[in-house]
């Protein structure tokens, strides 16, 4: 993926990312990252790693921004935003970012540069292109008509909330 030239503001926007990685690094709260939410233009959340200081595996930079991002429009579906992230999206991140409706991500270093840097992210693509890796948990499904009952509950509830 050849890299982008940015725009004045699209610049402005990953420095402001870049600024939160900052941060997060200098406080001891998280890993190299940050990502900013932008909305018109606008940044409307910010966010740095704070897996570290929350004992949270998922206080990823831009879960934290999404989190942020949706409390304040105070909603879940954020199809009219984009997010702004020093590094490429891990696949929870990426999830997170389809989940939310993202309209596009903008990111700088890559996540060969973050498996360099000794994050886990490498591994897990690898696991999600089908590839057995040994440090992966173990996947063991059972009870399944019984959660499955569970789904039809959902299904037939006429006033469910879709997302």
């Amino acid at each position: 993926m050849a890299e982008q030239k940015a725009s004045p503001r699209n610049a402005e926007h990953m420095r402001a990312a870049l600024a939160e990685a900052r941060r997060g690094v200098m406080k001891g709260e998280g890993g190299p990252f940050g990502a900013v939410v932008v909305k018109d233009g606008l940044i409307i959340a910010r966010g740095h790693n704070r897996v570290i200081v929350s004992n949270d595996p998922t206080a990823h930079a831009e879960i934290v921004a999404l989190r942020r991002a949706a409390k304040k429009l105070g909603r879940f579906h954020l199809a009219e935003c984009e997010i702004y992230t020093t590094c490429e999206p891990c696949p929870m991140c990426l999830a997170a970012l389809q989940w939310a409706r993202i309209r596009a991500y903008h990111f700088g270093c890559t996540r060969r540069d973050a498996a360099r840097a000794g994050f886990a992210d490498e591994s897990i693509y690898k696991r999600l292109a089908g590839r057995r890796i040994k440090s992966a948990p173990k996947a063991i499904s059972f009870l399944r008509d019984e959660c499955r009952s569970v789904m039809d509950l959902w299904r037939k509830k006429r006033d469910r909330v879709r997302y």
